[in-house]
Formats: structure tokens, sequence, C-alpha cells
């Protein structure tokens, strides 16, 4: 394994579309994406895309990436089949290795209490406060946001949650990630000047 290796949460009905940007702009930039399910069986993503993982969820020793995503899924609001993702999650921050989550994999780390005493988003206040979580009063109305080494975002910020990745990786920093962000979010084709070689 190599530390510029980050692994991708991967499950049944995950949302394919919250990590495109993050993923084809990694491997552009030396970075190794690593797929991860809860087995190595294949699981089926929300567009309906087969994917075998990589590697299988007790097999990520957190010392082994940069960081763990976790995406959007109906598995987390209806029951517990990720509870597991979330306390890989608490592993990871506890070993001080970054960790973003998107969507409803919000809730399920509030759930494992991740969120209790750290900024962070989600898609509205009243879908982490139904999870019982008490981190209610660090809740922030951003697109993302980045405390230490937790990043969250809501379910319609794809790209602001690519942008804090990219961030606390050092994939693209300063006037390079801000035209990253402005050329992908608000379409400004004068960007691209600024990320071409």
């Amino acid at each position: 394994m190599t530390s510029t290796t980050v692994h991708l949460a991967v499950y049944d009905t995950f949302a394919d579309w919250e990590t495109g940007h993050i993923t084809a702009h990694l491997t552009q930039n030396g970075f190794t994406v690593r797929t991860v399910g809860p087995t190595t069986e294949p699981v089926t993503t929300m567009g309906g895309l087969r994917i075998r993982p990589d590697l299988a969820l007790d097999e990520l020793d957190p010392a082994d990436s940069r960081m763990l995503i976790l995406t959007g899924a109906h598995l987390w609001d209806t029951g517990d089949d990720l509870a597991p993702f979330a306390a890989k999650a608490r592993a990871f921050l506890d070993a001080a290795v970054p960790v973003a989550a998107i969507c409803g994999a919000t809730a399920g780390i509030a759930r494992e209490g991740l969120l209790d005493d750290r900024a962070h988003t989600s898609a509205v206040p009243f879908y982490l406060d139904a999870t019982g979580y008490k981190g209610g009063e660090h809740y922030r109305d951003a697109d993302a946001v980045t405390d230490g080494d937790l990043i969250t975002a809501g379910p319609t910020e794809p790209v602001a949650f690519a942008r804090e990745v990219f961030a606390r990786l050092g994939v693209y920093e300063g006037e390079k990630l801000d035209a990253w962000y402005r050329l992908f979010h608000d379409s400004d084709a004068s960007a691209y000047e600024i990320l071409s070689p």
C-alpha cells in the first residue's frame, strides 16, 4: 500500500454520482483509489452499476490509507447494515486519518457520535436531528465543512465536497483549488487557463 491510497466505501445503493469528481481528479494527480465493501462480493450502486470491491471492510487498516470516503446510500436510513462503515470512520479519526462523508453517510456518522463535537453539515438540520445525535449546535448551513480530519457535505454538493477533499489531501491548493471549483461548480471557463499545465 502506498501513502497515496484513498479508500472509497462502496455498498448497495451507493450514490455513485457523489464522488465522480473526486475519484477522477485523485487518480489524475498520482493517487490510487481503492474500493472497500462490506465483503468483496459485488455491490450495486443507485445508478445500477455493479462494483466488485478491492477489499472487505474488515481488511481495511487506517494506517494503509490517506482518507476514507463515505457516500450516501438508501441503506444509511433503512437499518444498521452500514453501521460498520461508521465504526470504521471512528477508527480512522481516532488514528488521525481523515474521513469525508456526504449525504446519508453524514447520518451514519452522526449515529456513531462523530458529529457531536465537530463542525459539520448535511442535507438539513432536521435530517441529522432524527438520528438522535447531540451535535446540533455544531451544524453549519454550508455546502461543505471541514473540521480537522472530518469533511461533511450535503447531497447536492458533490463539487464542494470534492473541493474540501482536494484541499485536505493537497491535490489542489490556493489559486488552483479556487479555479478548479469555479470551473466545475460555476462553469467559469476562464478558470481553465489556471488549471492548464
